[in-house]
């Protein structure tokens, strides 16, 4: 399979119809070691990304940093939500191999997933796709750990990938959740990023 691209240093999506709002990312590469680095996971990258919205009459605001390792599998993730409800700030750390930690304490609940999906976030849809390296026909099940926007409760999310024909310069991959009885192609870019969630966000930057 012809690799990704690296991501660009800035994306925005405008989120719309679930909710209104606008959210920005800045990607930076992560050292294999030493300060700010995922010692010996050969790099990685962090991914810092703050969405600001009304939906269902209240407004909220999630901001979030989450550290990805070589592979694209997550490794930490520190979420702050501030809503009418409150505040709260978040920390998941993950061993690489599909063990939790939710604020220090291990979750079996989320023993196997390998990556973090925000409910706020557009971006984390790039996660499974960078990390599961699909060809086209191939796909799979990519549970994951899903953070809601508003109190920011953890749950398990299953979800599936699979890599479908996409006669443009992107790749196409048709996504399910049954949970929510969600069922969509989500196009990417040549970094992985999504054009259009449908329902959710389109990009802008």
């Amino acid at each position: 399979m012809t690799p990704f691209a690296d991501p660009p240093p800035f994306a925005a999506w405008e989120h719309r119809t679930a909710r209104e709002g606008f959210e920005v990312v800045h990607v930076t590469a992560l050292g294999g070691g030493g300060p700010g680095g995922l010692d010996g996971l050969g790099g990685g990258w962090r991914i810092t990304t703050c969405t600001t919205a009304v939906e269902d009459g209240e407004p909220w605001v999630v901001d979030a940093v989450i550290d990805v390792d070589a592979t694209w599998t997550t490794r930490r993730a520190r979420v702050r939500g501030l809503s009418p409800a409150g505040e709260r700030t978040l920390v998941l750390d993950a061993d690489g191999s599909g063990r939790w930690r939710v604020d220090g304490e291990h979750d079996p609940r989320l023993d196997g997933c390998l990556d973090v999906d925000l409910e706020s976030s557009a971006v984390t849809n790039a996660l499974p796709v960078h990390r599961m390296r699909l060809a086209v026909g191939e796909g799979g099940p990519a549970p994951a750990v899903y953070v809601r926007a508003v109190g920011l409760d953890v749950e398990r999310l299953e979800q599936t990938y699979a890599r479908v024909e996409h006669p443009g310069p992107g790749r196409r991959f048709a996504y399910t959740a049954p949970a929510f009885d969600t069922a969509c192609d989500l196009e990417v870019d040549a970094a992985g990023l999504v054009l259009e969630y449908p329902g959710i966000a389109v990009r802008r930057f």
